[in-house]
């Protein structure tokens, strides 16, 4: 048996493929017996939500590319064909279509948990942007998905936005000639899209992968955004997360029902079950709700130029966001000011996607312009200047402290230092 990796597990086929190739070993170490902290709340869900997500919309999606026909004449039409002809096509199609807004609600709870306990902090800059790289890849996938049904807002939705690379001089339409495959949206477009939205979701995975794996090497942020101090402070992944996290699951999956069963279309837009028109433009032009921050973004300043580099630049800023807070404590729990401020940054997002659902003009272009405002300063201006002036409350010794009953989170003394960026 020399040479064989040593398995502990009874059961005699586990133990016979363990000794040959680990990968139970490896399972029980990362989702067994993987220490975590032991004050985890239902924010700590929605990343496993979001991975189960995308194992549904892959699954689905591959079933849909079976009958579907990557062609502009006959796109449309498959779409219908696999909604009215294949067994259970509406409902793999009403799945895979909701999936991409539920994937986008539990992954912006996701973030929003990470910007307000700090989970972007040292030791986990890369951790983080890593999770940004996903965002950006989940944006391309579900942009080309968009397209793919062939109906007038996904034909006119392309146009629009890979008309928006125009804008770059000298390079700006040689990228757009190269998205659309000729002079216009047309059939070798929508197979560029089919292509890459088919192999994105797999490029996606292998980030996950390392998004996964580079957790499991700096450990897991908490709520009160300490570090791990002692082996009382920390709780076996397995039982008690994985039970955890089947409470949030079947919370999750009813809603998924709900939306799947009794408003499938309900955040859908209507012309979508018009053919593509390339000669009859919607009166409005409205990407996903999703996108709506981001378009309201775009337009809120008369310059194309700018307003493609405002709408960038509005996820590019999350990449250096770990070295825009200067603030020395994680956790909004002890810092009073920013724990009102991160409420006014996500009334501003939810201010911008309202204003993207409406025409630009009147109230909404000043709204727009208001929010755009404060999203950029919240980042820019806010947080570093915060760090330096904020007086942030005292930390807990350790995580069993307040969770055992302990005191913690009054008034730091004056003179007094945090110290939550002590390595374990």
């Amino acid at each position: 048996m020399a040479g064989l990796h040593k398995s502990e597990f009874a059961n005699p086929v586990i133990n016979w493929i363990d000794t040959r190739l680990p990968v139970f070993t490896m399972l029980q170490k990362e989702y067994g017996v993987f220490p975590t902290p032991k004050n985890f709340n239902y924010f700590w869900n929605f990343g496993a939500l979001a991975m189960v997500n995308l194992m549904i919309m892959i699954a689905t999606g591959i079933f849909l590319a079976m009958n579907y026909q990557p062609n502009s004449e006959l796109a449309f039409d498959s779409v219908q064909h696999i909604m009215r002809d294949v067994n259970y096509g509406w409902l793999i199609r009403y799945v895979h279509q909701n999936g991409a807004s539920m994937f986008f609600i539990v992954t912006y709870i996701h973030i929003f948990r990470g910007l307000y306990y700090g989970s972007y902090k040292s030791p986990r800059e890369l951790l983080w942007m890593m999770g940004v790289v996903i965002l950006l890849l989940m944006m391309a996938t579900a942009f080309m998905g968009y397209v793919l049904p062939w109906g007038q807002m996904s034909y006119w939705g392309a146009t629009v936005i890979t008309n928006l690379f125009s804008a770059f001089p000298v390079v700006g339409p040689k990228i757009v000639t190269l998205l659309w495959g000729g002079f216009s949206v047309d059939n070798p477009t929508l197979n560029r899209f089919f292509a890459l939205h088919y192999l994105l979701p797999f490029v996606l995975i292998g980030v996950v992968f390392l998004h996964i794996a580079a957790l499991h090497v700096v450990g897991s942020n908490n709520p009160l955004g300490i570090d791990v101090k002692t082996p009382q402070d920390t709780l076996p992944f397995h039982p008690y997360y994985t039970i955890k996290d089947s409470v949030g699951m079947c919370v999750y999956l009813i809603v998924f029902a709900i939306l799947v069963f009794f408003a499938p279309n309900f955040l859908g837009d209507p012309n979508n079950f018009i053919p593509a028109n390339p000669l009859q433009t919607p009166a409005d032009i409205v990407p996903e709700w999703y996108f709506l921050p981001y378009y309201a973004i775009l337009r809120s300043v008369p310059n194309k130029l700018l307003g493609v580099c405002l709408m960038f630049a509005s996820i590019l800023v999350l990449f250096v966001l770990p070295w825009l807070d200067t603030s020395r404590v994680r956790s909004a729990r002890f810092r009073p000011i920013y724990r009102q401020l991160i409420w006014v940054w996500v009334a501003a997002f939810i201010g911008l996607g309202v204003c993207g659902a409406h025409k630009p003009e009147g109230v909404w272009v000043i709204l727009s312009r208001v929010c755009t405002l404060y999203y950029f300063l919240h980042f820019l201006v806010i947080l570093p200047l915060l760090g330096k002036l904020e007086r942030p409350l005292a930390l807990p010794e350790s995580i069993s402290q307040p969770v055992t009953g302990g005191r913690g989170g009054g008034p730091l003394p004056s003179g007094a230092t945090t110290k939550p960026m002590e390595k374990a």
